[in-house]
């Protein structure tokens, strides 16, 4: 089997964008449920419904993008971005007129 070298082209970043209602008890509950589904498949909150996660791989990728759609709630819009580690390496954040970098990305290899 040929081994595949990690680069910043097979490395992937998963984006989940989300506008959900809140405006009856039940659609609150069912967004409370997907952000916290969303923080136990190891994604991280960039905004309030902006929230990313890191995968060693496209195949990694593939299967949280899968849990994602089991999570989606019956109402409201939800979209998946995949970019690659090198096109998420080129982000600009700012807050106000300064831009902050962004922390260190993971260092270490997946291996599930």
């Amino acid at each position: 089997m040929e081994q595949l070298r990690l680069n910043a082209y097979h490395i992937m970043w998963l984006f989940v964008f989300f506008d959900l209602p809140v405006t009856l008890k039940k659609d609150r509950k069912a967004a409370s449920r997907f952000r916290k589904d969303l923080l136990k498949d190891g994604f991280g909150m960039m905004q309030f419904s902006v929230y990313n996660r890191h995968c060693a791989s496209k195949e990694s990728a593939a299967v949280h993008v899968r849990r994602v759609k089991g999570f989606i709630p019956e109402r409201g819009q939800v979209s998946i971005l995949q970019v690659t580690d090198k096109q998420y390496g080129d982000i600009m954040n700012f807050w106000g007129k300064k831009s902050t970098p962004l922390p260190e990305g993971p260092k270490q290899l997946e291996l599930f």
